[in-house]
C-alpha cells in the first residue's frame, strides 16, 4: 500500500494540474513572422499546487474527451479503453470519444476552446492557428509527464517521428502536436509497361516516352496545392504570418538565383507538350478511369482507380524540370495529420499522455492496418507492408522533396487562375514582360489583407 500511494503522489505531483496550460511564444519555424504570444490566459499549477491522492490511496477519477475522424472512431475506442486499463492501477480514467473531421477541427475548437475536447486531431496546416489563439499545450512544457509516466521523452518522440512530421507540428521551436499519420501529398504514378524507371526521372523524358506511347501525362495545374511544387522545388516559398496573410515570393528571384518569370516558362513548356493532359481540379479520378493516360500526378487515394487502368502499375516521385540553366526537383506540399492536447484541458497532463499514446509505434501501426494510413513513426513505417505498398512508397520517398502547406485563405484563388491561365496557354513562354505581369498579378491576390 505504501508503494502505491508514494507511485501516486508521484502522479499527482507531474499531472494533477489546476488548469489549462500557458503556451509558449511562438513564430513560424521556416519562414519566421513577428513572434505573437498565444491567448491563452491559465497556467499550469505548480507541483506543491497539485492535489495528493486520498490517505486511504482512494484513486482519482479523471474524465477525458478524445474527439478524432469519423472513420477512426472504433480504432480511437480500442486505443483509449487500452489506455485506460494500462493507468488502472493509479487512477480512474473515463474517456469519452466524438466524432470531429480533422479539416475543420480548427473551426470548432475556435469557437469555444473551453468546451472543447482535451485531446483531437486536426491537419498540420490548422496549427499556427489553434497556437496563436492559446488553445494547444506546449508539449515541451509536458516532458517530465511524459518521462515519469509513459518512460518516454519529447526528445524520443522527436527521434521516431520523420523529420516532415516533426517540423509540421512544431511552431517556432516548440512541440505543439504528436504526429499522428502522413501521406497527404502527391508524387508520380506511371504505367512501367509503357515508360521505363529511366524515363520517369524527367518532365522531358517522360512526356517524350508518353507520346510515342500514344497517351498523356495527367497533372492538375489550377489548383495552388498542384502548381506550387515548381516554385517550391526552385526555392520559392509561401507562408503563413500571424495576420493570417500570406507572405508569397513567386514574382521575385530564388536564393538559386532562379526567377519566377524562368519557372512559369519552364510549366508552359511542360504544358505545351502534346502528351501533356491539363485535368481541372478534382478530376483526376474521372480521367485516370478514361485509359487516355500513362502517368498522372496524384496522391495515395488514386491509388485503386490508377492500379485498374495501369498493366504495369508503378509509383515514383515527382519529376525533375529545366528552369534558368538548372535541374530543379519538382516538389510537394506534404500534409500530415497531428493529435494535439487543448490547453485548456482540466488534465492536460493526462490529456498529453492519452495524446502519446493514440500516437505511438503501436497505434501507427494499428492505424495502417485499418485504414492504410502512412505512419509518420519511423519503425511502424519501415513495416514490410508499407515497403511493398506501391502508393505509400511512393509517398515516403517524396517526402524528401516536400513542404509544409501554411498558406492563408487568399492563396487559394490567385493560385488557381494562375495555374489555369498556364493550362490554357494564356501566356507566352517567350513574353517574359506579360509573364512577370502575371506572377505580380498573383503575388499581390495572395498577399491582400484578410477581410
Amino acid at each position: 500500500m505504501k508503494k502505491l500511494l508514494a507511485i501516486l503522489l508521484a502522479l499527482a505531483m507531474v499531472l494533477s494540474l489546476a488548469a489549462c496550460g500557458g503556451g509558449s511564444t511562438a513564430s513560424d519555424q521556416n519562414n519566421a513572422p513577428a513572434e505573437q504570444e498565444p491567448t491563452g490566459d491559465a497556467q499550469p499549477a505548480t507541483e506543491a499546487e497539485a492535489a495528493a491522492p486520498a490517505a486511504d490511496g482512494e484513486k482519482e477519477t479523471v474524465e477525458l474527451t478524445l474527439w478524432g475522424a469519423e472513420n477512426d472512431q472504433e480504432l480511437l475506442r480500442q486505443l483509449a479503453d487500452e489506455f485506460i486499463a494500462s493507468y488502472a492501477s493509479m487512477v480512474d480514467l473515463k474517456v469519452e470519444v466524438g466524432v470531429e473531421s480533422e479539416s475543420t477541427a480548427k473551426d470548432t475548437v475556435l469557437t469555444d476552446i473551453d468546451a472543447a475536447a482535451d485531446v483531437f486531431a486536426f491537419a498540420d496546416d490548422q496549427l499556427a492557428e489553434l497556437v496563436n489563439a492559446g488553445a494547444l499545450q506546449s508539449l515541451n512544457e509536458m516532458d517530465e509527464a511524459l518521462v515519469n509516466l509513459a518512460g518516454k521523452s519529447i526528445a524520443d518522440v522527436q527521434a521516431e517521428n520523420g523529420t516532415g512530421a516533426i517540423a509540421a507540428a512544431t511552431y517556432g521551436d516548440t512541440l505543439y502536436a504528436f504526429p499522428k499519420e502522413g501521406g497527404n501529398g502527391f508524387f508520380l504514378y506511371y504505367d512501367s509497361d509503357l515508360i521505363s524507371e529511366d524515363q520517369v526521372k524527367t518532365w522531358d523524358s517522360l512526356l517524350d516516352a508518353a507520346q510515342a506511347s500514344g497517351k498523356k501525362v495527367g497533372m492538375t495545374l489550377a489548383s495552388g496545392w498542384y502548381n506550387a511544387g515548381f516554385f517550391l522545388g526552385a526555392g520559392f516559398y509561401a507562408h503563413l504570418n500571424a495576420d493570417g496573410t500570406t507572405d508569397i515570393d513567386w514574382n521575385g528571384t530564388a536564393p538559386s538565383g532562379i526567377t519566377g518569370v524562368q519557372v512559369t516558362q519552364a510549366m508552359l513548356k511542360i504544358a505545351s507538350h502534346p502528351a501533356f493532359q491539363a485535368v481541372p481540379d478534382g478530376g483526376l479520378s474521372g480521367e485516370i478511369a478514361t485509359g487516355n493516360l500513362c502517368a498522372v500526378i496524384s496522391g495515395t487515394w488514386d491509388a485503386d482507380p490508377v492500379q485498374q487502368a495501369f498493366g504495369g502499375y508503378a509509383a515514383t516521385v515527382l519529376p525533375t524540370f529545366e528552369a534558368g540553366g538548372q535541374t530543379v526537383q519538382q516538389y510537394d506540399y506534404a500534409g500530415f495529420k497531428l493529435v494535439g492536447v487543448n490547453a485548456h484541458s482540466k488534465n492536460v497532463g493526462w490529456a498529453t499522455l492519452l495524446a502519446e499514446y493514440i500516437t505511438n509505434e503501436d497505434a501507427q501501426r494499428l492505424r495502417y492496418t485499418a485504414h492504410g494510413s502512412l505512419p509518420t513513426n519511423l519503425a511502424a513505417a519501415s513495416m514490410p507492408e508499407i515497403q511493398d505498398n506501391v502508393a505509400l512508397k511512393a509517398i515516403a520517398a517524396q517526402d524528401a522533396y516536400g513542404v509544409v502547406q501554411t498558406v492563408g485563405g487568399k492563396y487559394w484563388d490567385p493560385t488557381a487562375t494562375f495555374g489555369e491561365m498556364i493550362a490554357q496557354g494564356q501566356l507566352n513562354v517567350d513574353d517574359e514582360a506579360g509573364i512577370q505581369a502575371a506572377l505580380d498579378s498573383l503575388v499581390e491576390g495572395v498577399t491582400a489583407p484578410v477581410d
